[in-house]
């Protein structure tokens, strides 16, 4: 074979494509929890790091509500009751 000849090469490429509903874990917000509160929520309930749990309860303030994390409902359904049992209002959608 010479160094510049061309060949073809066949590849298979297979894929498994799966449907999984992502829903959005919002919290709301409210006239009565501190930004400290809120921001020790999102740390220790979804795993958020400082910065980004200050820049999502700015945007709670702001705008009146965030998407604090994305996944299936199965994975935040227990996010939400955790943020609501301190007296956070959040629901999954």
């Amino acid at each position: 074979m010479r160094p510049f000849e061309q060949y073809e090469e066949e590849t298979l490429v297979m894929e498994e494509v799966i449907d999984v509903a992502q829903n959005d874990l919002v919290v709301y917000n409210d006239d009565v929890n501190t930004f400290d509160h809120v921001i020790e929520t999102l740390v220790e309930v979804c795993g958020h790091s400082l910065e980004q749990a200050e820049q999502c309860t700015l945007l709670i303030h702001y705008k009146g509500k965030c998407a604090v994390k994305k996944g299936t409902f199965d994975e935040l359904a227990p996010m939400r009751n955790a943020i609501c049992r301190r007296g956070i209002s959040a629901e999954v959608m």
